[in-house]
């Protein structure tokens, strides 16, 4: 145990977060995002029965976010037609404005498939349990 590191942090997780460094990315992926497939080259860390805005929260706590890019959280885009609200969004914004100053001014949104693109790319993807839809975040890491 650790002091002042939130519990829901685990030691592979903590020892993720170290290892990457500036402008690197992770995923926090709700329940239906293909991790595994998406993450053929990246770290997969399983967060089973936790949701995102607490993941979020506990990381955002550690890991700085980038103020050399105006947009360091990205969220994946609903697809046209798709009769979906995301009230998860502004728990999100929420969550960011608590640990940057920019709140939710530093976070933009991506289309679905660019969102995968961009998400193949990341040193690691997080697979929560979320049931929220359109729930999965992209932060970039900023320097300390």
């Amino acid at each position: 145990m650790l002091k002042n590191i939130p519990a829901i942090l685990s030691p592979e997780l903590l020892k993720i977060l170290c290892e990457m460094g500036h402008s690197d990315r992770l995923v926090i992926a709700d329940g239906n995002f293909p991790s595994e497939s998406m993450g053929k080259n990246a770290h997969v860390i399983r967060a089973d029965g936790h949701g995102v805005v607490e993941l979020l929260d506990a990381i955002l706590q550690v890991f700085p976010l980038d103020t050399y890019c105006d947009k360091p959280v990205t969220l994946m885009q609903v697809v046209p037609g798709d009769k979906v609200e995301t009230p998860i969004w502004d728990e999100y914004k929420a969550v960011i404005a608590k640990h940057d100053e920019r709140g939710a001014d530093a976070v933009t949104n991506i289309e679905r498939f660019a969102f995968y693109e961009e998400a193949k790319k990341t040193y690691c993807i997080i697979a929560t349990s979320e049931k929220a839809l359109y729930a999965n975040i992209m932060l970039q890491k900023g320097v300390v």
